[in-house]
């Protein structure tokens, strides 16, 4: 594609061009912006190309021939490249690719580590696209020049390019940016600041019931609920270290009475807090606190994106404090509610990675040896498959990551189950262990939803925006054919009411604009109210999709529907 823009557009100079999930880009500095009509134009030079067969050589150069080559054709980008690679590793090989051979007329090269395949001609023609440009600025630092980046993707058939544009299709269908705005959901008020979440009353709801099913499931299993303030003084933060280590996505502190307040970007902290509050035995422990704490973090504007990425958000956290012993039981609980959370709302496949130790952890060899045991025997008690990721653990303990698949496939990082062997020696946590010595408590960070808000975002992306009958914000419309049955129509909705089920009584219009209207806003069930369900005690009632269910008595309705709350069920 650069060899292509290149042979367009003779004054660009090239930048990087990483593969990404699903594609690649490449960012370009050009004097005019690129529009769509210029990205065809790409596509189809790239088509000449890959048409030409030309082949992929590598070629091994000194740094002082790599600099002197890409002064030559002025890369000045290429050439900060190259030092920043000599930067980290000045014996690195420095390796360009030929489009070409040297002497062919449409010869090009390129910085590059490759691998390539041998030629442009084992390129399907017809199975990459050019997708879209957007701006960036060169080493994503807002303080350097503003670049055009290209996106791009690139498949081994036309099928799969076929297939992977029919997702993309479906994707921007059920994007919960213009879901949340069109079913009133949520929304983030630019004058009141970006990437802050502004819950409506329907979304509010949803996320109250979310709430209520994930508090009331964690104090069956054990754990008990804490609250901690949005701000602590600075000492705390420098305790555990995300002063020194976190700084650049912490906000700015404030200052109260002379001292120094800070904005949470964590919880943790506050939970470590409150355990050195108290005095514990190894009789005590294990200790289990969940909190839906909200935490503040800073984000460049440009990489805010509707619910996933924001500044403000609550994270479904909880904090074990447990006896190294316990750590293998205290993990399959977690595993255990992991599945039990995220099965109620449809995700029953997993991808599973477990991380272990880094060069460089802290904590010796033998509790890692314990750790990393205990997770690998927890992952074998649940029967789930897992990819070890050697090495790419946090420095402070190693951990299991959980990703969902949704409803066309796609995956999302949710659940973290973390072991921190660093904040208990940082704030010296103890318990009094069986031969009265103080010895540290062994501490599990976790999340299942990960945040509310993108947990949020992704639930309405896998529902397409139909939440099932249990978590819908409205689920039941009263539909009155005529003014004469809305005492009825009234009764029948204060008895709903009172019974739990969110329902609403819909305007008078006709009965093809308010089923259209009710569709429209995704409503489990629509319930037509004419002078025969009014005298018969009936309802009418339609689901959201098309079925006509037909005539139902209100009160076999209304227990249907609390029934599908109880049970957090889509069917009527």
């Amino acid at each position: 594609m650069a060899m292509a823009v290149q042979r367009l557009h003779k004054d660009a100079q090239v930048t990087i061009g990483p593969w990404i999930d699903r594609g690649f880009y490449y960012d370009f500095d050009l004097p005019t912006p690129l529009s769509d009509k210029d990205l065809k134009a790409i596509r189809k030079e790239m088509q000449k190309i890959v048409r030409m067969n030309l082949p992929f050589i590598r070629e091994e150069l000194s740094p002082a021939e790599a600099e002197a080559r890409i002064k030559q054709i002025n890369e000045p980008y290429k050439l900060e490249i190259l030092q920043s690679i000599l930067a980290r590793d000045s014996a690195a090989p420095i390796t360009i690719y030929h489009i070409g051979e040297t002497d062919h007329p449409a010869h090009w090269w390129d910085l590059c580590a490759g691998p390539h395949v041998e030629s442009t001609g084992a390129i399907p023609v017809d199975a990459f696209e050019l997708e879209s440009v957007a701006g960036a600025y060169w080493r994503g630092d807002e303080k350097n020049a503003m670049l055009q980046r290209i996106y791009g993707t690139a498949w081994e058939s036309a099928e799969q390019l076929a297939a992977y544009q029919h997702l993309k299709v479906e994707a921007a269908r059920r994007d919960h940016r213009k879901l949340g705005q069109e079913l009133d959901l949520f929304s983030i008020q630019e004058h009141a600041g970006g990437g802050l979440v502004f819950w409506h009353p329907k979304g509010g709801i949803t996320r109250h019931i979310i709430e209520s099913f994930w508090k009331d499931l964690h104090l069956q299993r054990g754990y008990d609920l804490v609250y901690s303030p949005h701000i602590a003084k600075v000492d705390l933060w420098k305790t555990s270290g995300h002063f020194d280590f976190y700084k650049e996505n912490m906000y700015d502190q404030m200052q109260v009475e002379e001292e120094l307040y800070q904005l949470k970007p964590m919880n943790c902290p506050f939970h470590v807090a409150m355990y050195k509050d108290g005095y514990y035995s190894y009789r005590d422990l294990p200790k289990r606190w969940a909190e839906l704490g909200t935490v503040y973090r800073y984000e460049r504007s440009g990489t805010m994106h509707g619910l996933f990425r924001v500044r403000g958000f609550t994270q479904d956290d909880a904090h074990i404090f447990c006896l190294p012993d316990q750590i293998a039981s205290e993990i399959k609980g977690v595993l255990d509610l992991t599945e039990e959370v995220l099965s109620a709302f449809g995700f029953t496949q997993y991808e599973v990675n477990l991380s272990t130790r880094p060069e460089g952890h802290i904590g010796g060899d033998e509790i890692w040896d314990t750790a990393e045991a205990a997770l690998r025997e927890s992952l074998a008690a649940k029967g789930w498959n897992y990819v070890v990721d050697e090495g790419g653990g946090a420095f402070y303990g190693p951990k299991i990551d959980v990703k969902i698949q949704d409803a066309i496939g796609r995956k999302w990082q949710c659940s973290t189950i973390q072991l921190d062997f660093n904040l208990p020696e940082r704030f010296d946590m103890t318990y009094v262990a069986a031969d009265a010595t103080k010895q540290r408590p062994i501490m599990i960070h976790r999340a299942i939803f990960g945040s509310m808000e993108r947990f949020f975002g992704i639930l309405v992306e896998n529902y397409a925006g139909a939440f099932p009958l249990w978590l819908a914000p409205v689920q039941a419309r009263l539909l009155p054919v005529n003014e004469a049955v809305l005492p009825y129509v009234q009764e029948v909705d204060a008895r709903m009411r009172k019974a739990g089920v969110r329902a609403e009584v819909m305007e008078r219009a006709s009965i093809a604009k308010m089923i259209r209207t009710a569709e429209k806003a995704k409503t489990p069930v629509m319930c037509v109210v004419g002078a025969k369900e009014a005298e018969a005690g009936t309802l009418a009632v339609r689901l959201y999709g098309g079925e006509d269910v037909g005539s139902v008595p209100a009160d076999e309705v209304l227990s249907r529907i609390t029934a599908a709350s109880s049970s957090r069920s889509s069917k009527f």
